[in-house]
């Protein structure tokens, strides 16, 4: 189990690079929704794209990671739960969202499956879980980037349990209820990540 929450040691220009590509796509699922609760699973030391997409859409939102910085905290819209995925996912049971970021995070679960079921029962009906995860394609870009050029940290890329395509992702979203014709998928990141929005019936 992870002891340190991404970004807790500072973030790579690699990794700040990818997180301000992800807002894009983000932002655009984000805009049908008037003050949206959201849940961002693994959402990194500093909260980074929660901080950022509660201020957007002028939303509330959980945090979810083994460690969260004290600027974070002091967020007036923001809770969190410090500790894994694994152990909030039964806590935040009851509780409804309209959003659900699981961003560069899957990839580092050993039970994604589970994950991604919990996520749909956590939706309000009409909520949409945001996945985005590393291709195949990316694989060897980010163990490059991390092992030989020192430009990613390397123990994330150690902790990878799984690479995604759209054939890898697409039945796990379907065997956790989300219906074919609510599921969208695409590459982006120049087809290194794949980037998915599930709807919620």
């Amino acid at each position: 189990m992870r002891d340190q929450a991404y970004g807790q040691r500072g973030l790579s220009i690699v990794d700040r690079f990818g997180v301000w590509l992800s807002r894009r796509p983000i932002r655009a699922a984000a805009r049908s929704y008037d003050k949206p609760a959201i849940l961002d699973l693994g959402c990194g030391y500093d909260a980074t794209l929660l901080r950022w997409i509660v201020q957007e859409t002028r939303g509330t939102g959980v945090g979810v990671d083994v460690r969260i910085s004290d600027d974070a905290k002091r967020s007036p819209s923001l809770s969190f739960h410090e500790q894994s995925i694994e152990q909030a996912l039964p806590a935040l049971a009851g509780r409804t969202f309209d959003l659900i970021l699981l961003i560069s995070v899957l990839e580092h679960l050993w039970e994604p499956q589970a994950a991604l079921s919990a996520c749909h029962d956590l939706l309000n009906p009409g909520g949409s879980l945001l996945v985005n995860v590393p291709t195949w394609r990316g694989k060897r870009f980010l163990e490059f980037s991390a092992f030989k050029l020192g430009t990613s940290p390397p123990e994330e890329m150690d902790d990878h349990k799984m690479y995604y395509d759209k054939r890898d992702l697409w039945p796990m979203l379907v065997r956790a209820k989300f219906r074919p014709s609510r599921i969208k998928l695409r590459y982006h990141k120049f087809g290194l990540n794949l980037f998915a929005v599930a709807r919620r019936i």
